[in-house]
């Protein structure tokens, strides 16, 4: 065997696998040298955009490397094993507690982690699926005879996770359309929606087209008439999977929570304004009167008599110690320092795209750090075209078309996270700029690019 066979000749590129390279579909009949099968996996994930120019994604991006140092030291801990690791299950309760103390739950024992009821998931989406389960069940529970087909009152800019939930545990899906120039749910919109085998209404805080908020007392007030009036009793859960970590520090005076008594229950994504890398999540519920035991499992096979309510089950418990990490790092000063400076990156950069003639700005940062446009209807391009303009000096700004009944409309959102500066905004705003006068100058059928998907 030659040496260029062996791999010996150098530690670069000049080892067999080099010239014939990795098989890719199937595991190879040799081993390698664990520093060759970094390079080859490091070198072709280069071709990756970079995370930190993705605005399309409200996943964080950036966390301080000392919180990196913890996740990297407790990958190998299972969150499952709670026996086996009872400080990791501790400080997951930590974290369950304080996400609903943030949230303003009631009956809380500042002593006590455990009056607190919630769980840890794998991020939001898997929260969402929890929450929607209770409510069937509590649905379920009110039942006499045999029950109707049970239903769920939300709009068509929820997250592609609600319609998952409806359709993998058969609850019928109602959506509410948005139309031009509202692209939220109305109090009117959900009392016409609602009837006896309604489970539950879901409302935004932040949703995933535009950043706004929907209106969470406005709702219930309406459902508190309903109810008053010998009509349907229906709970609230907010998806606060965008907005949770946001509107505690930046809107503290805003009643959407638990402050709000027809709220039952809240999903939030720790990934996303958390400030914690994926994934991770937590739903919490006002008290356990609404979460039904009967969802609760218990086992004993890994130490313990151990409770779990989750989709999965084992999964790293290093995401619940970078959340904690950032708790107690942080603090609320913290959080809402970061939350005011992103607010305030969003807003800068809003007002000036709005200078541009084509721009019509939809949210400004105000509401979350999100900010959303739309070109003009006499516009010659589109907002694909500038998406793709983008790419070329490397910025991932989604364009995507709005939800029913405004799938004419066309949107571009960034998302402001940790990690993006004002400097970075400005730098964002010229290359924009540029790519709005390169535009001009072609005609009005010499678009860069074709429909892209929709990111989340």
């Amino acid at each position: 065997m030659s040496d260029l066979d062996r791999g010996t000749i150098t530690p670069a590129y000049t080892g067999r696998f080099a010239v014939s390279g990795v098989p890719a579909l199937k595991m190879p009949e040799e081993s390698m040298d664990p520093g060759v099968a970094y390079r080859f996996i490091h070198d072709e994930l280069m071709l990756d955009g970079n995370s930190r120019l993705n605005l399309a994604t409200f996943v964080t991006t950036w966390m301080d490397p000392e919180a990196e140092k913890l996740m990297a030291e407790t990958f190998d801990k299972n969150m499952i094993d709670k026996d086996e690791y009872p400080l990791t299950a501790a400080i997951e309760e930590r974290c369950v507690a304080i996400v609903a103390d943030l949230f303003n739950a009631p009956d809380l024992d500042p002593s006590d982690a455990s009056s607190a009821t919630g769980t840890s998931t794998i991020g939001s989406s898997e929260a969402v699926m929890l929450g929607g389960l209770a409510l069937k069940w509590l649905w379920k529970a009110k039942q006499s005879g045999t029950p109707g087909t049970p239903n769920l009152i939300m709009g068509s800019n929820v997250q592609v996770v609600w319609e998952k939930f409806c359709r993998y545990f058969e609850v019928e899906p109602r959506y509410l359309p948005m139309e031009e120039g509202r692209y939220v749910i109305t109090p009117e919109q959900v009392i016409d929606a609602v009837d006896e085998n309604t489970i539950g209404v879901v409302v935004i805080a932040g949703t995933t087209y535009t950043g706004e908020l929907e209106p969470v007392k406005a709702i219930a007030d309406a459902l508190d008439k309903v109810a008053a009036d010998g009509g349907v009793d229906v709970p609230i859960h907010v998806d606060a999977a965008s907005g949770g970590f946001v509107l505690p520090f930046l809107h503290p005076e805003l009643e959407w929570d638990f402050r709000v008594p027809r709220v039952v229950s809240i999903n939030v994504s720790g990934h996303k304004y958390g400030l914690t890398y994926p994934g991770v999540g937590f739903v919490v519920w006002r008290n356990k009167e609404w979460l039904p035991e009967d969802l609760v499992f218990r086992v004993n096979y890994l130490g313990g008599d151990m409770p779990t309510f989750t989709l999965n089950f084992s999964r790293p418990g290093n995401q619940v110690i970078g959340q904690y990490y950032n708790f107690i790092r942080l603090g609320r000063q913290g959080y809402t320092d970061i939350m005011k400076s992103l607010s305030a990156t969003g807003q800068w950069f809003a007002g000036q795209i709005a200078e541009e003639d084509e721009i019509e700005i939809i949210t400004d940062g105000s509401a979350i750090p999100v900010v959303t446009f739309r070109l003009h209807e006499s516009c010659e391009f589109t907002a694909f075209d500038i998406s793709h303009g983008l790419r070329a000096y490397g910025w991932q700004v989604p364009a995507y078309t709005m939800p029913d009944n405004v799938t004419n409309l066309a949107v571009l959102r960034v998302v402001v996270r940790e990690g993006f500066s004002r400097d970075m905004a400005r730098v964002l705003h010229q290359h924009l700029v540029q790519v709005i006068a390169d535009l001009r100058k072609l005609n009005a059928t010499g678009h860069l690019s074709e429909k892209q998907h929709f990111a989340h």
